[in-house]
């Protein structure tokens, strides 16, 4: 971890800086160590080819087959291994080294993009290759996915925790935004191969930051007990306590029936607006333009305060914008309805994720982050499946707007238990922060420790 010292808004005269720049320095705040400024940069580089991929490789499927059921399928294939084998990479990354473990992991995602794009370039590509790359894929994130979550706390420690963990937000819906744009264009004229390959091409920056890092030799817990007694332990954790099992609970409910959306937008792009493969491109940027407002928004934050009420408005708030996209027939106007779908997408993904590693302790972070990855990844492919499903059998646009108003079911159910576990959270929060060597008074501007906690 870096020894590099925090600055916060000095000036070399002891004048205040301006507003906005002091603003904007508190924002980026967690760039101030060089290890996260290189992760930073490598990992939006890659993201950007991460959703070009995702893009590209939905609309492969769906030129080659034209089935919903199968767009499902592939989507289940993708993220099925996340739930079978996340806790033993979240045991993984509590035992292991955290550093190495990610350089293994995004060389393995690079060589299965370049599979995929040169299967595709030379068109020797078929649905059971993308199968079975999406699998090995979805393997490999089931071991990258907690570790690199767990790791952010190794790169700025606890003080800048949450800001990191919503630059990381932002960072993935700014590739978010970038990526399918560009990919609608590839996909249009020179097709799906060479974003494929532009995929693969990116995760070398990635590779390369992590390589230049200087990290501090983590030593890791020795554990007792074997690996599966650990991932019992994590489980456990989870399931007894009660802000988290809650937290968690309705990250999956919204994984499971409200984000499988994204598998069906490629039948609203084609069949319902009319965009072709540059209009998916539009439509999948919108909601990434919404989902960096609403990680920025939470970058902004001095602490977890209200983090409670935010959590359940922003999945009340997904559920309610799905619906009315579900609704729409004009594409600008479906466009604009995927910017407010995206922005209460992430406020809740990411401030659930804050909530959770605020509360968990160090020894137990990376299975409890793996917890988090079952929830939120692992849900996804058995809601894939059941959109698909539905989709053929209903229609895509019913199918969505039953997943949104089953969204908004879970988000009452959520706010009228929450008041039942603030206490606890808070709690909890304080000793991690106390335990961290940061005194829970400094989150807060009024140095009272009971406002530290969510509301």
């Amino acid at each position: 971890m870096d020894s590099e010292p925090h600055h916060r808004g000095k000036t070399t005269a002891g004048r205040q800086p301006p507003p906005l720049r002091f603003e904007l320095s508190h924002v980026l705040r967690a760039l101030q160590y060089r290890n996260y400024r290189l992760f930073f940069s490598g990992q939006f580089i890659s993201l950007t080819g991460t959703w070009m991929q995702t893009v590209a490789q939905a609309w492969l499927v769906y030129r080659l087959t034209g089935s919903a059921i199968l767009l499902g399928f592939v989507g289940f294939a993708g993220q099925f291994p996340v739930f079978l084998f996340a806790t033993l990479g979240g045991a993984f990354a509590d035992r292991h080294n955290r550093h190495r473990i990610l350089i293994i992991t995004q060389t393995s995602s690079m060589l299965l993009a370049f599979c995929l794009a040169a299967l595709t370039i030379t068109d020797y590509v078929q649905v059971w290759h993308v199968f079975i790359l999406a699998s090995l894929l979805g393997l490999v994130n089931a071991f990258d996915v907690p570790t690199r979550q767990a790791f952010v706390v190794d790169m700025v420690g606890r003080n800048d925790l949450i800001n990191a963990i919503a630059l990381n937000s932002s960072m993935f819906n700014g590739a978010r935004i970038i990526g399918p744009t560009i990919a609608g264009v590839l996909v249009a004229t020179v097709g799906e191969g060479w974003c494929f390959f532009a995929n693969a091409v990116s995760y070398i920056a990635v590779i390369i930051g992590l390589l230049l890092m200087k990290i501090t030799r983590q030593e890791r817990v020795s554990l007792p007990g074997s690996t599966l007694a650990s991932i019992i332990e994590g489980l456990g954790y989870a399931a007894r306590t009660g802000p988290v099992r809650a937290l968690l609970l309705l990250l999956g409910l919204v994984s499971l029936l409200g984000m499988p959306y994204v598998v069906l937008m490629p039948i609203f792009a084609d069949q319902i607006l009319h965009g072709g493969a540059q209009g998916l491109g539009v439509l999948m940027g919108a909601a990434g333009v919404g989902a960096l407002i609403g990680a920025l928004s939470l970058a902004a934050r001095q602490g977890v305060r209200g983090l409670g009420r935010v959590i359940a408005f922003a999945a009340g708030g997904f559920g309610a914008s799905l619906i009315l996209f579900s609704l729409s027939r004009s594409f600008w106007l479906s466009a604009a309805l995927l910017v407010p779908v995206g922005f209460c997408m992430m406020v809740q993904m990411a401030a659930s994720n804050t909530m959770v590693q605020s509360m968990v302790p160090d020894k137990l972070r990376g299975r409890v982050m793996a917890v988090h990855s079952m929830m939120f990844m692992g849900m996804a492919p058995f809601g894939a499946l059941l959109a698909g499903a539905l989709a053929h059998h209903l229609s895509a646009p019913i199918t969505v707007t039953l997943g949104g108003a089953v969204c908004i079911v879970g988000a009452a159910v959520f706010w009228s238990r929450w008041p039942l576990l603030r206490h606890e959270a808070r709690q909890m929060i304080v000793a991690m922060q106390m335990a961290g060597g940061e005194p829970a008074e400094e989150t807060t501007s009024g140095g009272n420790i009971a406002s530290v906690g969510p509301r």
